[in-house]
């Protein structure tokens, strides 16, 4: 399967936000509210995008860490197709968040976002638990220190793969980037600065999507 390109959008405005996805809403597959965009914001912009958008995937970063249940109520009932929890956040509050995403219908879903020291065997517990979707971090501090996607890295993304967990990268993600994954079934990528930076946006992601399709066609 052909992964999906998702753009998060991190903008500190509901306007700028706006005004970068109209130059590339129609060519991606998800669109991010960004955690910064949520904070500036609340839940406007996945109102507004949900109007924008109807058929679109729109994704709540919100990095749940409590309260699943009531976070997921207010984000699906926002029109949010998914939502991210917190790796360190309890299993019930997981599971919280999941039941409810079904609640609202088949394609409602929760991501975990990994940051910091998640272990294998938190990961097991998430599968037991019927959470399906991870999102692989290089963080914005990391990238920040200059680290670079390593070894390391695909290592614990192809392991993460073997255990059915539908794998989403994220981090400074370039073009030239994408050919790095080309051994795993990576469900989505997720680049940022790198197409609502470009010069020219749409072209940006209509690029992201060839090289996608080049190796995952």
């Amino acid at each position: 399967m052909e992964p999906k390109l998702q753009v998060a959008l991190d903008n500190t405005s509901l306007r700028d936000a706006l005004e970068a996805i109209r130059k590339i809403g129609h060519v991606i597959d998800v669109i991010e509210v960004g955690t910064i965009l949520h904070v500036a914001e609340g839940l406007e912009p996945v109102r507004c995008l949900r109007a924008l958008y109807p058929e679109k995937i729109i994704l709540a970063d919100i990095k749940g860490a409590d309260a699943g249940s009531l976070l997921a109520k207010q984000c699906y009932g926002a029109g949010a197709t998914w939502m991210t929890v917190i790796c360190c956040a309890e299993i019930p509050t997981m599971t919280g968040m999941l039941n409810v995403a079904k609640e609202f219908g088949e394609d409602q879903d929760v991501q975990i976002e990994l940051y910091g020291d998640w272990t294998w065997e938190q990961a097991g517990k998430w599968k037991e638990a019927g959470l399906k979707q991870v999102v692989y971090h290089r963080s914005r501090d990391a990238q920040a220190a200059g680290k670079s996607w390593g070894k390391d890295d695909l290592d614990k993304i192809g392991k993460l793969c073997d255990m059915g967990f539908e794998v989403t990268v994220t981090g400074g993600l370039t073009i030239e980037d994408i050919k790095l994954f080309k051994d795993y079934p990576i469900y989505c990528f997720i680049a940022g600065r790198s197409i609502r930076d470009a010069a020219c946006p749409e072209s940006a992601a209509k690029a992201f999507k060839a090289e996608i399709k080049k190796y995952w066609s």
